[in-house]
Parts: C-alpha cells; sequence; structure tokens
C-alpha cells in the first residue's frame, strides 16, 4: 500500500516517476484540488481528483480515496472530542477498499466506505467545505467531520 502524501498538483509527476514500482499496489489517494487562493475545486465540474488521478495511475494498482476530509492536526491525534475520526473511502476495487479499511480500524478510526471512486467528487467537496469552515467558524483546524447513528 502506498499512500499519495503530496499536493494534489504533485500526483501526476510521482506516477510518472515511479509508476512501474505502483503497480500492483493498493495507492491511497488523500489528495485535495484546491485552488487556495479561491479557496474553489481545481478540477473541472464533473470530476474529481481522484478520477483525475486514476487516469495515470499505472495498470494493475488500485486507487481509494480516502483521509482527504481529515485535517492533519487530528489526524495525528485520531478523534475530536473523544470521537474517533471518521475516515470516508471511496473507490472500485471491494478487495482494496476492505484491506485499507482494516488498516484504518487497527489504528483506531472508523473506516466508511462510501462507494465507488466517482464518489471522490462528494468527498473532495466535503473536505473543501470543512477547511473554508476553519476561517469562519476560528476552529483553528482542529474540527472533524462526523457521521452520527
Amino acid at each position: 500500500m502506498v499512500v499519495l502524501a503530496v499536493p494534489y498538483s504533485a500526483a501526476a509527476p510521482v506516477f510518472q516517476q515511479y509508476g512501474d514500482q505502483l503497480a500492483g499496489k493498493i495507492v491511497v489517494d488523500i489528495t485535495n484540488p484546491v485552488d487556495f487562493s479561491t479557496m474553489s475545486p481545481s478540477v473541472a465540474p464533473g470530476t474529481s481528483g481522484a478520477e483525475e488521478i486514476a487516469r495515470v495511475v499505472p495498470a494493475g494498482a488500485k486507487l481509494v480515496k480516502a483521509f482527504n476530509t481529515i485535517l492533519a492536526g487530528t489526524l495525528v491525534t485520531g478523534q475530536v472530542a473523544g470521537q474517533p475520526l471518521d475516515v470516508f473511502i471511496a473507490g472500485d476495487d471491494a478487495e482494496a477498499k476492505a484491506t485499507l479499511s482494516r488498516l484504518v480500524e487497527a489504528g483506531g478510526l472508523r473506516a466508511i466506505d462510501t462507494g465507488p471512486l466517482h464518489r471522490a467528487r462528494l468527498l473532495e467537496a466535503l473536505a473543501l467545505l470543512h477547511m473554508v469552515l476553519q476561517f469562519t467558524l476560528k476552529t483553528n483546524f482542529g474540527t472533524a467531520v462526523k457521521i452520527l447513528p
């Protein structure tokens, strides 16, 4: 498993440089395609950063979108307000999502399968909203998105 922990704009060059080494691996896309000068998406409507990355992933690699809705500081602690973080996962390969879910849960977090890779559009929009609200609510990037029963 490889976690793609680079800015969205660096994803395609990573695959160009290391593509052969990633074949057959689960690739976890944690990027968010955001234009930080306008706080708006940097991909065209009707797609997601993950779907664009999927176009350049080497054959045999299994791309899943996850962790992009979690802020870095909260990921370090693994919880907010005593609640474990929810890790939303989108992807087209059930086995890859199950493997990532086991890793997430072994780390004390809660894995939530959101469906196919095209749901990354929703996850990326949610992440952008979460980022924007940090400034509005002045929460110092210490919040989490949580699904409660």
